[in-house]
């Protein structure tokens, strides 16, 4: 079975950029469709970005639209997410996944295979 461990988050400014890696063990990672989510305590997980597992097709939440990039690399089992321009509103616990779909929208009942998730936070 896949797992994933997300790794790179901390502590940045607004204004700032943080890459924010998942590692995959059990299977080849690039036979799946993968995707970041987030979550503040009191809210739903909510879709950042997803990528497919075939042709590249990637996609956004309006909310980071422009300012996220989403990427994998086959050698190194292993997707980023390239955050830019961060804001407070960005602060979270990102979660990556995979086996889903990624479609417009991204919800968490597309993917089967979470990692245990890892804190970003944003302030001055």
């Amino acid at each position: 079975q896949l797992q994933l461990v997300e790794s790179g988050g901390g502590l940045v400014q607004p204004g700032g950029s943080l890459r924010l890696s998942c590692t995959a063990s059990g299977d080849t990672f690039n036979y799946y469709t993968k995707a970041w989510f987030r979550q503040t305590p009191g809210k739903e997980r909510e879709g950042v970005s997803c990528i497919d597992s075939i042709g590249g097709k990637t996609n956004y939440a309006d909310s980071v639209e422009g300012r996220f990039t989403i990427s994998s690399d086959v050698a190194n089992n292993t997707m980023y997410l390239q955050m830019n321009s961060l804001t407070p509103e960005d602060t979270g616990v990102y979660y990556c996944a995979a086996s889903g779909l990624c479609p417009r929208r991204v919800a968490v009942s597309y993917y089967k295979y979470w990692g245990p998730g890892i804190q970003v936070t944003v302030s001055a």
